[in-house]
């Protein structure tokens, strides 16, 4: 051994000889690791070892990763920071370890200090790890959390990922099977938020069923999505709504199965399904009742559990939200759309000598209504203006500002101006007004008389012709600012518009595509080749659907204009 410069006597030695360490090291029971810069094992004491449930030898020349590939990497980082900037750190960490006994999943609390040389420079550094020890039951408690968590995370990407309630219900029912159940439906109360009827019956809408594959047929039985069901007083969903809570039921007597079915008469259904066990939760959301969720176990399968429980309603639950949201939206956005199409549903009459015809197509579910908007007014000598806008922003006040343009449009025509000095007034009148939302307007004033239209844009895509030949040619009109910006600046153009020449006007749903040139959008509507004799409506169709032949990303409003004489 070292001795210790100026000890008391022969017998004296430093705490600091390296056998001594070493002695210390390899007898605590603390795992204490020595690496290099490049994190790399060095030294392992015997504590260390067992924790990792590998040799010492295994670790050297091998950095955590390579000896514990499922630990977290929360020691490493820290590790790395230590050598960066010298600072000691401690930090907890879990993961799966190689060792023969203890619990699959442990939890350490590590202390890492860096080592330097004379001049500083970092040698590496030693990490001392303890054992976070906890009972078989926390552990056991834990490793059930983490798998509640993980759970509730996949739900909440698989389920709710539209706004419509009946895909919001067939994902939750498609999520439950065989998750927990051999047949999971979705019942939900009626839209008015009644659920009785004068015989004194609960009714629901069965809007999802889902079921393994090999009781699908079978389970017709009990009711398809889209059909309406009566529950008897007293059975198990009317149960589970008047309290607010789960109901489990084990459904092996008739008794019991005939209480929950609502009937004896379903008991013979359920035997030949086999099903053994129910669990009906309610789907719940701000306080307010959605429906249930009934979950069913047949054959073979376990009864449920209370665990089950647990996890049904953690399910349900977040699933409700989704739901509710769902429902709000479709009850918003059927608001919208009647309201949009009930505004939209009298257009002006145009001139005899002007035939007009009029589509307006609401994009998908999953978008709102926007305010597409179009009109015909009707002039002296035989003239008829033609109105095309869209209203930025989607939604039930999109909605009310379209009816404003419209509304606005006929006052200011009325004064019989041309169409860019109508697009001024209109502009200034919007910008006045503080709720005004900009739009885009086309306004085409057709005068057959004279075999003329002109024009005037104000940040509206080009107008059509349809010549009588069939061919499609855009008219490059001089494009202002949108309506509401208060910049004015229109200008009129003038083009020939003769007799059987069908004037198109559209919003930018017909043509536009996601990812696409608006410039290769406008080629697509112009390589058209059409027939205009026959019904103008029937052409319109035909047109829409040549561009649009998946479901509009955008409301789309059209309108085809055909000169007579």
């Amino acid at each position: 051994m070292t001795r210790v410069s100026g000890g008391s006597g022969p017998g004296s030695w430093s705490p600091l000889d390296h056998e001594v360490l070493r002695q210390v090291l390899d007898g605590t029971p603390a795992g204490v690791g020595i690496f290099d810069p490049q994190l790399r094992y060095v030294y392992v004491n015997p504590a260390l070892a067992r924790m990792n449930g590998v040799s010492a030898a295994a670790h050297v020349g091998r950095t955590i990763p390579e000896v514990l590939p499922d630990l977290d990497d929360a020691g490493e980082e820290a590790m790395r920071q230590v050598l960066a900037d010298g600072t000691s750190r401690e930090v907890s960490s879990s993961g799966h370890t190689r060792a023969p006994s203890g619990p699959a999943r442990r939890y350490w609390l590590g202390a890492y200090h860096r080592l330097s040389g004379p001049d500083g420079t970092a040698l590496g550094l030693v990490g001392i790890v303890l054992e976070v020890s906890t009972s078989r039951h926390e552990q056991h408690e834990l490793e059930r959390a983490r798998e509640r968590l993980a759970l509730l995370d996949r739900a909440a990407t698989l389920i709710g990922t539209t706004l419509e309630m009946e895909a919001t219900c067939s994902e939750l029912a498609r999520f439950l099977v065989p998750l927990l159940a051999d047949i999971a439906s979705v019942d939900v109360l009626p839209p008015e938020g009644t659920a009785s009827h004068s015989r004194g019956l609960l009714r629901l809408r069965r809007v999802a069923m889902a079921a393994l594959p090999n009781l699908r047929d079978q389970v017709k039985i009990f009711g398809e999505p889209g059909e309406y069901l009566d529950y008897q007083e007293g059975s198990t969903i009317p149960r589970c709504l008047q309290s607010g809570r789960p109901v489990l039921e084990d459904l092996c007597g008739d008794d019991t199965a005939a209480r929950s079915a609502g009937g004896r008469e379903r008991i013979a259904a359920y035997r030949a399904v086999g099903i053994h066990s129910a669990l009906v939760v309610p789907l719940t959301a701000r306080g307010h009742p959605i429906g249930t969720v009934t979950m069913v176990r047949g054959g073979e399968s376990p009864g449920f559990t209370d665990r089950d429980v647990e996890i049904a309603q953690d399910v349900v639950g977040r699933a409700a939200i989704s739901l509710d949201n769902a429902r709000r939206y479709t009850h918003e956005h059927g608001i919208t759309l009647e309201l949009q199409r009930a505004l939209m549903s009298e257009p002006g009459s145009p001139h005899p000598t002007v035939e007009a015809a009029f589509r307006y197509q609401p994009a998908g579910s999953s978008a709102l209504v926007g305010g597409d908007w179009y009109d015909t007014v009707r002039l002296s000598f035989g003239r008829t203006l033609l109105a095309m806008g869209d209203v930025m922003g989607h939604g039930v006040e999109a909605s009310v500002d379209m009816s404003h343009y419209r509304s606005m449009l006929r006052f200011v025509a009325s004064a019989d101006l041309p169409p860019h000095r109508i697009l001024r007034r209109l502009d200034t009148l919007v910008s006045e007004t503080e709720s005004g939302r900009p739009a885009t307007c086309l306004l085409a004033l057709m005068d057959p008389a004279r075999g003329k239209c002109a024009y005037s844009s104000a940040g509206h895509l080009p107008p059509a012709l349809i010549r009588a030949g069939g061919s499609v040619e855009l008219v490059r009109v001089p494009v202002g600012p949108p309506l509401g910006t208060g910049h004015g600046g229109y200008e009129v153009f003038s083009g020939r518009c003769g007799r059987g020449d069908i004037l198109l006007l559209y919003t930018d749903g017909l043509v536009e595509r996601r990812g696409e040139d608006i410039d290769a959008s406008l080629d697509r509507l112009a390589r058209l080749r059409l027939h205009p004799d026959g019904d103008l409506g029937a052409l319109v169709d035909r047109i829409l659907s040549l561009l649009v032949r998946e479901p509009a990303e955008d409301d789309i409003a059209v309108l085809a204009a055909r000169v007579m004489r």
